[in-house]
């Protein structure tokens, strides 16, 4: 196999594991549960992100899914899904991009594909496909196995609208990317999962795909409610363990429009229909507050770890994981969670022993942030604080009762590191921002310098170099360098500084291209 399809298995499987793992099945037990439907999971603003990692690369793609509208498609009842899958960090900087858009228009009574749309695009081409689905279809109905093929999309909403009852076992055939297979389902038992989105009381299923897929041990955690959101799938391929992890969760409402009785939904004119009510208005939903902003230089779930060297040692000393956990209300506010932990490894932590972790609430418009939260244990030192930032009238104010006075539109050391990646990053561009740091608003100025290729883990990657100094007397004692991805991401790919023991430098953990 050549190191491009080997790629394109691996970061094509987000898609291939929920078109696998969310598939609909009849009971093997009694022909009657081949037929159960529940409308739950088919709530009209339902959005879900989920979060794709493989083996140590804990963010290498995400998937988003919809349940986007309601409405009359060639004279039937519909509902339009759609996925978005699209690969992240340093797996689209360096070794594969993959962007994919998916809508597929389902009976509302029964969650049956009727037409299936695939957008598929890398960064040279794209391509567009359109199959009428279930037209004249030869798969039989039977004791285990419902009539019928389900795309992934189709299959991912159908299997939550099933009993899932202790021990039952189902069947599906899955028609994907010129593919067939026919899938097995086995509920297990319950567990109860953690992930960054929360604690669940969760249904165990496991499933085994026939054909030539390339999962493996394929285990799927829906929650235990009338919706069955699956929170966490865990699947095995040769090369290592993949996990799509719940990161977003929420339900947009839908704004109240007149019904249009003479109106029909076209998919191929128009990817976002404008729906048909029957009997009562159901219109297609406006977002409101999305988990993602298509603005961001990031998404929801990216988790960024690097490894920190002193000098020309190729030996870290301490590793540093920055995360975007996820967007909600947090207390009381729209806000976006950000994190970073960092702690000494190797010969170094027995010599010191460092483990911080910093937390930040923003403003998901601004990031700017408005409660800190800062847990430091630095050899003897210890600090635990949570900052309280009220940036209206320039105020920070901590758990202890300190007043700090600080400029309007003042970061945090974390909200800094991701608001640099929003700007207009041009050779010799300068932007200048208000930090807080030991307690002090200081003015950092992030000045673009150059284009310029880097090596990191053996991959030459095109970058921007920036400078970072302050409104000090000496402005650039720290020399703090760092080099971007030269795209819309702007991902920090090397940060540098001097200190009293010499360049410090921390590198972004990528995966080799080899190693595929």
């Amino acid at each position: 196999m050549n190191l491009t399809l080997k790629l394109r298995v691996i970061f094509s499987l987000p898609v291939l594991l929920l078109a696998l793992s969310f598939p609909i099945f009849a009971q093997e037990t009694d022909g009657a549960g081949a037929t159960a439907f529940a409308q739950a999971p088919y709530k009209v603003g339902e959005h879900l992100t989920y979060n794709v990692s493989f083996s140590n690369f804990p963010s290498i793609a995400y998937v988003d899914l919809q349940v986007v509208s309601r409405g009359m498609f060639e004279g039937r009842d519909t509902i339009q899904l759609r996925a978005h899958a699209q690969t992240t960090g340093v797996v689209n900087v360096a070794l594969f991009s993959i962007n994919n858009d998916y809508t597929t228009y389902v009976d509302a009574e029964t969650g049956i594909p009727i037409q299936s749309k695939v957008v598929i695009r890398d960064s040279a081409t794209q391509a567009e496909q359109v199959v009428d689905m279930n037209q004249g279809t030869d798969a039989e109905a039977s004791q285990k196995s419902i009539p019928g093929f389900y795309d992934f999309l189709s299959a991912f909403y159908r299997v939550r609208a099933m009993p899932l009852a202790q021990g039952s076992t189902y069947l599906i055939n899955i028609k994907t990317e010129g593919q067939d297979y026919r899938v097995e389902f086995k509920v297990t038992g319950t567990d109860t999962i953690r992930t960054n989105g929360g604690s669940f009381t969760t249904i165990v299923a496991n499933v085994r795909v026939g054909g030539n897929s390339p999962l493996k041990d394929v285990r799927v955690y829906f929650t235990d409610d009338a919706r069955h959101i699956p929170v966490l799938i865990t699947a095995k391929v040769s090369t290592g363990k993949l996990e799509v992890e719940l990161a977003g969760s929420e339900i947009i409402k839908s704004p109240t429009t007149a019904a249009s009785p003479s109106a029909t939904v076209d998919p191929a004119a128009k990817p976002t229909p404008t729906p048909t009510p029957r009997p009562t208005p159901k219109p297609q939903p406006t977002p409101v507050q999305p988990v993602n902003n298509p603005d961001w230089p990031f998404i929801v779930g990216e988790q960024l770890n690097y490894q920190v060297f002193i000098g020309t040692s190729n030996t870290p000393l301490v590793l540093a994981t920055f995360q975007a956990r996820g967007r909600s209300r947090y207390f009381e506010r729209d806000g976006l969670n950000l994190s970073v932990t960092a702690q000494t490894t190797g010969a170094a932590a027995r010599l010191f022993v460092a483990n911080d972790t910093i937390e930040s609430y923003v403003d998901p418009i601004t990031f700017l942030p408005y409660r800190t939260v800062l847990n430091l244990s630095e050899g003897k030192r210890r600090l635990n604080e949570t900052l309280l930032v009220d940036q209206t009238k320039g105020l920070v104010t901590t758990d202890k009762g300190k007043r700090i006075e600080i400029p309007i539109g003042t970061h945090d050391y974390l909200s800094l590191f991701y608001v640099i990646r929003s700007f207009n990053i041009v050779p010799t561009k300068r932007n200048a921002i208000s930090v807080l740091v030991e307690d002090k608003p200081k003015t950092i100025f992030v000045n673009s310098l150059k284009r310029e290729t880097i090596e990191i883990g053996k991959q030459k990657i095109s970058a921007i170099a920036i400078s970072l100094t302050t409104d000090d007397p000496q402005a650039d004692k720290y020399q703090l360098r760092m080099w971007v991805s030269n795209d819309r991401r702007r991902l920090p790919l090397r940060i540098t500084c001097m200190t009293e023991l010499g360049l410090l430098r921390a590198d972004l953990a990528i995966v080799p291209t080899a190693y595929q």
